[in-house]
């Protein structure tokens, strides 16, 4: 009976620790397993991220109605605070014309390419601390996110980011905080 006990102590105990120690982790997996469950978004390949209560999700969806579910998801999952929404709806699905195909190899390779120029100007940049900015770019969008220490370092960020070769625009989800 005590070892029974004994377990029970050590189960709660591990689950307690595991849920306090990474609620944005649990938040993050929630909404992944909603997108997953969903038809309409399962197979959008939308990232999630969770800072502090606040869920960013970046990719590109074939539709708005995939866009809308993802963000309703995430809003409506318990721990959220806020949602950012970096969610790219393609061009030719609000134009009404014919469906995009998917990204070719080569797409991918440009579009990872771009990452490694911005992530590289961050780095080498003296005002801004690229490590802690994110960059992610999908169709020559790239999309930002992280934390920095002011404004000046943000704007730096997203100017550099805008002059690099390759980049159609740039979507910013960069908080500035002194701590």
């Amino acid at each position: 009976m005590r070892m029974h006990i004994a377990r029970a102590v050590i189960l709660v105990a591990a689950v307690s620790l595991v849920a306090c120690a990474t609620p944005d982790a649990v938040v993050t997996g929630k909404i992944k397993a909603q997108m997953l469950a969903d038809d309409t978004v399962r197979s959008a390949g939308l990232e999630v991220d969770t800072q502090d209560g606040v869920v960013t999700i970046t990719g590109t969806v074939q539709t708005q109605e995939a866009k809308d579910t993802a963000l309703r998801m995430a809003r409506e999952t318990s721990g959220v605070k806020d949602v950012v929404d970096m969610i790219a709806v393609r061009i030719s699905e609000r134009l009404g014309d014919a469906p995009e195909p998917d990204r070719t190899v080569g797409d991918r390779i440009d579009d990872a390419a771009i990452t490694i120029r911005v992530k590289n100007q961050l780095l080498e940049d003296p005002v801004v601390e690229g490590t802690k900015i994110d960059v992610d770019t999908r169709n020559g969008v790239v999309y930002l996110t992280g934390w920095v220490r002011s404004q000046e370092v943000k704007d730096k960020a997203i100017e550099l980011a805008k002059n690099t070769r390759g980049v159609l625009d740039v979507q910013a989800n960069i908080t500035v905080s002194t701590s």
